[in-house]
């Protein structure tokens, strides 16, 4: 019989989506099981705890599994009502801020693009994320009145979550892609620039962010596999 309150997480250090669950826990508290799962050998136990989709993260509450990150997170929210909460209470505020979530999935998505490309591909890839960042920049100096978002034990709320997960490896990001790519500009992005820097020097994040090399040498990893066999690469990750 599983221990009341026991948690587990199924993911891969390697995840944004792994690593928004694993700061919604560690933000609020929360004691968990970590199982790190090899997504090119699956352990049984994700396959049952998620038959539809067969993907990571998936939390364990006392037994019963939830799937997809976005999911989880307002899950976990709403299961454990300390702070910080992650979703204000106005409806109004809840729906902006659901909103922005979304799109800054597309940012990663436009990030990965870069990743998996090359030439006249990977050029209009790096393009697309600077236009999207440029848009969630003027997006987010709008949402919070110009001022970057206090963070600390109180307030660390769902945005900051998901930016944390897809941008505070941006250097990493920026090294492997090389060209003198940027992805975020201090000059040309600087709300999301103070943003992030605040997020990393968080305790927190410091604790849950992987070592730079080891951050570095997956991206390299995965920029030769998809130069060798990116349609294969390709069809293999639709899968995860």
């Amino acid at each position: 019989m599983e221990e009341e309150n026991k948690v587990k997480l199924h993911g891969t250090w390697i995840s944004t989506y792994s690593k928004r669950v694993e700061l919604a826990l560690r933000v609020k508290g929360i004691p968990y099981d970590y199982l790190e799962e090899d997504l090119s050998n699956k352990s049984p136990l994700l396959l049952q705890y998620n038959p539809v989709h067969k993907k990571i993260p998936v939390l364990v509450h006392n037994g019963k599994p939830i799937p997809e990150s976005s999911i989880i997170l307002e899950y976990i929210d709403e299961t454990w009502k300390n702070a910080p909460r992650f979703l204000p209470e106005d409806p109004y505020r809840r729906a902006q801020i659901r909103f922005w979530a979304g799109f800054i999935q597309q940012v990663f998505e436009a990030m990965g693009k870069a990743f998996m490309t090359s030439g006249e591909a990977q050029e209009k890839a790096i393009e697309e994320t600077h236009e999207k960042i440029n848009v969630l920049e003027e997006g987010m100096k709008g949402l919070f009145s110009e001022e970057a978002p206090k963070i600390d034990g109180q307030n660390f709320g769902l945005l900051d979550i998901v930016v944390c997960a897809v941008l505070s490896t941006h250097k990493a990001s920026e090294e492997v892609l090389g060209n003198g790519v940027k992805i975020l500009d201090p000059e040309r992005h600087p709300f999301l620039s103070s943003w992030v820097e605040k997020l990393n020097k968080h305790p927190v994040v410091k604790e849950n962010t992987p070592p730079y090399d080891k951050i570095i040498g997956f991206l390299h990893f995965i920029r030769q596999e998809h130069k060798v066999f990116p349609f294969k690469s390709l069809l293999q990750k639709k899968k995860e």
